[in-house]
C-alpha cells in the first residue's frame, strides 16, 4: 500500500508527541507536515500507530475502524486518490440519550454515514461484494470528527498522523445485512435541529460504501491487521461535514435504514 518512509524515527516520535500534547491539553497545534511532510503515507501511519499503542497502555480500548477521504470532492482538495483509516475506541461511542460534552472535544464536525458492524474475521481479499459476507448489520451512524491542527489545516499526513481526525460517534438504527437497500442509491439528509445543512447519496462514499469497506479490510490485511468479528466499521461520509454548534441537535435520516441522532451541550463556541 505504501512506499517505505525516509522519515527520522525522531521526527516520527515528535509528531506524535504534538498532537498528543494537543489533545491533552485542549488546544489545537500545528500541523505535523514539518515533521513528516504532506504526502508520506508510510510515515503518517507510523505516528498514527505510535498514538494508537499509547492509548491502548493507557487502558483504552479499540472496538474498530474509521474510513476518511471517501469522498472524490474532499481526495480533489488534499490532492490525493485514496481514502485513508483510523482506530475507533470504546470511548468514542456515544450514547444516543445523553447530549455530548463539547468540551471533549477541540474543533469538531459532523458528517453522516453507513456503519457496518462485523460477524466474521475479514482474513482474506475482499471486493465490494464478497464484503457482504463478513458483516452484521448495517447502522446509520453519524461520526464527529476532529482535529488537533489548529483550524483544521491539514494535508494527508497531518490527517492521517491524527488518527484519521478521529473524535466520537454515535449509532442509530440498524438493518440486518441480509436486508439492507442498495447501499449505492441511499438517500442521506442531516438537519441541525430544524434545518437541512447537509445531504448525499451512498454513491457519494468512493462509489459505495461496501467499496469503502472492501478498501479497509484489503489494507488492513495488507497491514497485518485485519477486521475481526464484532468490530464496528465507520465507512465514510455520505455528505459534506459541517461545524458542531453547542446546544444543537444533529439528525440525520437514511433511506433505507433509519435515523440517528445526537445533542450537544450548551456552552462556549467552538
Amino acid at each position: 500500500m505504501t512506499s517505505p518512509s525516509t522519515v527520522e524515527f525522531g521526527h516520527i516520535a515528535e509528531a506524535a508527541a504534538r498532537l498528543s500534547t494537543a489533545q491533552r491539553d485542549g488546544v489545537p497545534c500545528a500541523p505535523v507536515r514539518d515533521l513528516i511532510g504532506r504526502s508520506d503515507i508510510a510515515a503518517a501511519y507510523a505516528v498514527q500507530s505510535r498514538i494508537v499503542a499509547d492509548f491502548v497502555a493507557g487502558g483504552r480500548t479499540p472496538v474498530g475502524r474509521k474510513i476518511g477521504l471517501t469522498s472524490p470532492a474532499v481526495q480533489a482538495q488534499l490532492g490525493v486518490d485514496q481514502p485513508d483509516f483510523g482506530v475507533l475506541f470504546s470511548d468514542m461511542n456515544c450514547p444516543v440519550a445523553e447530549p455530548v460534552d463539547v468540551s471533549r472535544l477541540l474543533q469538531p464536525k459532523v458528517e453522516a454515514e453507513i456503519a457496518f458492524v462485523l460477524s466474521a474475521n475479514v482474513d482474506v481479499e475482499v471486493d465490494a461484494v464478497t464484503v457482504r459476507t463478513y458483516v452484521e448489520c448495517g447502522v446509520a451512524a453519524l461520526e464527529i470528527v476532529d482535529s488537533r491542527v489548529a483550524a483544521w489545516d491539514i494535508t494527508l499526513g497531518d490527517t492521517i498522523a491524527d488518527n484519521a481526525s478521529s473524535g466520537l460517534y454515535v449509532l442509530g438504527d440498524r438493518v440486518a445485512a441480509s436486508e439492507l437497500p442498495d447501499l449505492t442509491a441511499i438517500a442521506m439528509s442531516m438537519a441541525a435541529n430544524d434545518t437541512v445543512v447537509s445531504h448525499g447519496r451512498g454513491s457519494d462514499c468512493l462509489g459505495s460504501p461496501w467499496a469503502a469497506l472492501a478498501w479497509l479490510a484489503n489494507t488492513s490485511r495488507e497491514l497485518g491487521s485485519p477486521l475481526r468479528a464484532g468490530e464496528v466499521v465507520l465507512s465514510g461520509a455520505l455528505g459534506p461535514m459541517v461545524p458542531v454548534a453547542p446546544g444543537v441537535t444533529y439528525t440525520a435520516t437514511i433511506s433505507g435504514i433509519g435515523c440517528v441522532s445526537i445533542s450537544f451541550t450548551s456552552g462556549a463556541s467552538l
